[in-house]
């Protein structure tokens, strides 16, 4: 068994990585897209980009782009009870359906994924209009989870064919881009859903961290990072491992109702402006005893930004062999509690804040545990 590291792990599976660019557009289902948009404008400042419901011919749904940076997310609702979006949301609440990636031949990406035994969601499908045309093809992960091959071909449309610019400027918090989206799996899967990303799309384990490194008094958790070889995509999955009590793996997967997106870390390249900015804006974020700054120098060294501030403002610290990072993590997004982001700079770290699970896990379980969901 591969033990917990923070260098590079490598894998034995000798596969030709399916060419992925970067994270193109995550898209969410949700029960009221024109709320959600706004949440996420005013609260996050993203940019309402571009619209797609009844006016511009689609009769069963609704769907905003948001943009800030090189983060996009679509929020999709459905207009009729009986749609299978709605019925969805209503199984797992509101939640990432689909993260697509940018590629430069959506149908090879799509029949590679398909001969090495992907699940088909939906064949290659052109669209096209004034503004040029768009590729995409769709296979399935884990949960109701899918991956969208996105090829833009020199598209210049407002967003993609079907969609019309409705303008709706956000007051930037400084979020630049996806830095890793993380999926949540039931017990015994893991390894199973590790296997599929390292033989379908030829990516490799990153990262390996156990229950010894994922654990408090009372629960734990493992964990693998799947990356692919330029390092643009790294999602990592978790599984819950055998505790005292319930984990936080194990409370989403219960409100969840399956497999899922846990949470997306965004980057910014200042968290201190960011989290000054979340905080007036009115995001509730999680937080850490002011115990976990003592002696945090010694722990941590030196850095740039001033340990006050961050303290003040409950920002984690680790460093790794790359440097240090800083991250902050919000409370779930939605009434359940599944959903969350991930706030992140990196100065030269790789790593995933492997000195600070002890106490962020400490604090979500201090919310389990007002939730009544922690025993």
């Amino acid at each position: 068994m591969i033990k917990s590291s923070e260098s590079p792990v490598t894998t034995p599976v000798d596969v030709e990585e399916i060419p992925i660019q970067d994270f193109q557009v995550i898209e969410f289902y949700v029960g009221n897209a024109k709320q959600a948009a706004y949440f996420y404008n005013k609260l996050f400042g993203f940019d309402i980009l571009a619209y797609r419901g009844p006016e511009t011919g689609f009769r069963e749904t609704c769907s905003y782009v948001l943009r800030q940076n090189q983060i996009q997310f679509v929020l999709t609702s459905a207009l009729s009870p009986d749609h299978p979006i709605e019925k969805q949301v209503q199984r797992h609440g509101d939640g990432v359906k689909d993260i697509g990636f940018l590629v430069q031949d959506a149908v090879k990406c799509y029949e590679t994924a398909i001969q090495r035994g992907a699940t088909s969601i939906q064949p290659p499908r052109t669209l096209e209009d004034e503004g040029g045309k768009i590729q995409k093809a769709t296979v399935a992960t884990y949960g109701e989870t899918t991956h969208t091959f996105v090829q833009r071909e020199g598209y210049h449309g407002v967003f993609e064919p079907g969609y019309i610019a409705h303008h709706l400027p956000g007051n930037s918090i400084g979020l630049q881009r996806v830095d890793h989206i993380v999926g949540n799996v039931e017990k015994g899967c893991m390894d199973d859903w590790v296997r599929f990303y390292e033989t379908i799309f030829g990516f490799y384990v990153l990262r390996h961290y156990d229950e010894k490194d994922i654990s408090t008094q009372y629960s734990a958790l493992v964990s693998k990072v799947m990356a692919n070889r330029s390092g643009t995509i790294k999602m990592p999955l978790n599984e819950p491992a055998q505790g005292l009590k319930k984990s936080q793996i194990q409370e989403y997967l219960d409100f969840y109702k399956s497999a899922g997106v846990q949470h997306i870390a965004i980057s910014t390249q200042d968290i201190i402006a960011t989290v000054k900015a979340l905080r007036k804006n009115g995001v509730e974020l999680m937080s850490v005893p002011k115990t976990y700054y003592t002696d945090i120098a010694e722990r941590i060294g030196s850095i740039a930004e001033p340990l006050a501030e961050l303290s003040e403002l409950g920002i984690l610290i680790d460093r790794d062999e790359g440097g240090y990072l800083l991250q902050i993590f919000t409370q779930p997004l939605q009434d359940r509690p599944t959903f969350f982001f991930e706030i992140i700079q990196r100065q030269g770290a790789e790593g995933f804040g492997k000195g600070n699970f002890k106490a962020l896990f400490e604090a979500i379980e201090r919310d389990q545990a007002r939730r009544g969901n922690l025993s």
